[in-house]
């Protein structure tokens, strides 16, 4: 094994029970979470844009993408919304307005500004928004009450909210495996090789199958089971989540690779040893987290 496989091996290891570990936690732990990881992504993408030619204000932008999921867990504590002035919408508008009064100071006629405020803004509500449908998926609507699972002869309770997060997630983790080891066995035919060289047709189908397959055996054995929750459609419903999930997972994927190819960089960064950024960790879940509550949100139904 590789020094660079091991450490991917081993920072995987590691991160992955205590990244669900605060899913099952939720609350607080989990907006921390999210924000710490938004802000991180956000100055690598702002990086990324300064490598493209882009002068965004990277340090409002990022606190301003680590402060996003902070604001839903406050809302999620009725800390404001409903029908209360200060509404996520009127905060968003008042966010624009701040980074265009700040880019007089900031910027000024020569550096941009429009340009300055139009990345900034896009970059900390790209990051900081997308990540932020991991904590609605946690509390969404239908995720009230505890779900029960076996393990080892005996009933345990346990957030509802968290199986359901845990399966988009899941079937992110899956389609990238599986497109990354058929791609790597029979991959022969480049997907788009303008854009990403190592990616392949058959490595393209074989995380969309993978990633199917995954979606019916959750729902089917765990979700349903231990939710009383279910898909419409049944088994097509949950074979159908899978293969959207897996096509919009390597979409964020591919546009990640964009955006790097542009900039003229291999990775986001180097925070993750073996793994490069942030970024390249989380590229295709923000495009899975907001389709996947859509999708859940249109399709779930109690199946007792």
């Amino acid at each position: 094994m590789s020094s660079e496989l091991a450490k991917r091996v081993l920072v995987g290891v590691v991160a992955a029970p205590i990244a669900i570990g605060i899913v099952f936690a939720g609350g607080a732990a989990l907006a921390a979470l999210l924000a710490v990881v938004a802000a991180l992504a956000a100055w690598e993408l702002f990086r990324i844009a300064h490598g493209s030619g882009l002068n965004p204000m990277s340090d409002v932008g990022v606190l301003i993408a680590g402060l996003i999921p902070l604001v839903v867990h406050a809302h999620f504590l009725g800390l404001y919304g409903g029908e209360a002035p200060l509404s996520g919408t009127a905060l968003a508008v008042l966010v624009m307005l701040v980074l265009l009064g700040a880019s007089v100071w900031a910027r000024g006629v020569n550096g941009k500004p429009l340009g300055a405020v139009a990345v900034t803004a896009f970059g900390a509500f790209f990051v900081g928004g997308t990540l932020s449908y991991a904590y609605a998926l946690r509390y969404s609507d239908y995720t009230f009450g505890d779900a029960t699972l076996g393990l080892f002869g005996h009933n345990a309770s346990v957030p509802a909210g968290a199986l359901v997060l845990i399966l988009p997630l899941m079937l992110t983790w899956a389609s990238d495996i599986g497109a990354y080891a058929v791609g790597r066995s029979i991959g022969r035919h480049k997907l788009i090789p303008t854009v990403s060289p190592g990616k392949s047709v058959e490595g393209a189908i074989g995380g969309l199958v993978t990633s199917v397959l995954v979606s019916w055996a959750y729902i089917a054995g765990l979700l349903h089971p231990a939710t009383s929750l279910g898909l419409r459609g049944g088994v097509f419903g949950a074979l159908l989540f899978g293969a959207i999930i897996s096509a919009v997972a390597q979409l964020g994927d591919l546009t990640e690779s964009l955006l790097k190819r542009e900039a003229g960089v291999k990775d986001s960064s180097a925070l993750i040893p073996g793994h490069g950024g942030v970024l390249d960790r989380v590229d295709s879940l923000l495009f899975v987290l907001p389709v996947a509550y859509v999708l859940l949100g249109l399709m779930v139904v109690w199946a007792r």
